[in-house]
């Protein structure tokens, strides 16, 4: 099973993505203002990857990084 990456929901509670989840699928969820210049075929971990190692593992920072969340 591929790794997983964490989230918070609003209520606190975490949620995980697995890494092998499409760019697109995310977009679909949280809007294309996640990752529009990255192929919607990209998986989340190859995108966290791309963004940078400032990253842990969390889908959380992937939507700070692209304004999505606070």
């Amino acid at each position: 099973m591929p790794p997983l990456t964490r989230e918070r929901s609003e209520s606190g509670r975490e949620r995980r993505k697995r890494n092998d989840t499409l760019v697109g699928t995310l977009q679909d969820e949280y809007g294309e203002r996640l990752a529009p210049q990255f192929s919607i075929r990209m998986e989340l971990g190859t995108l966290e990857e791309r963004i940078g190692p400032s990253l842990e593992d969390s889908l959380d920072d992937v939507l700070r990084h692209f304004g999505i969340r606070e």
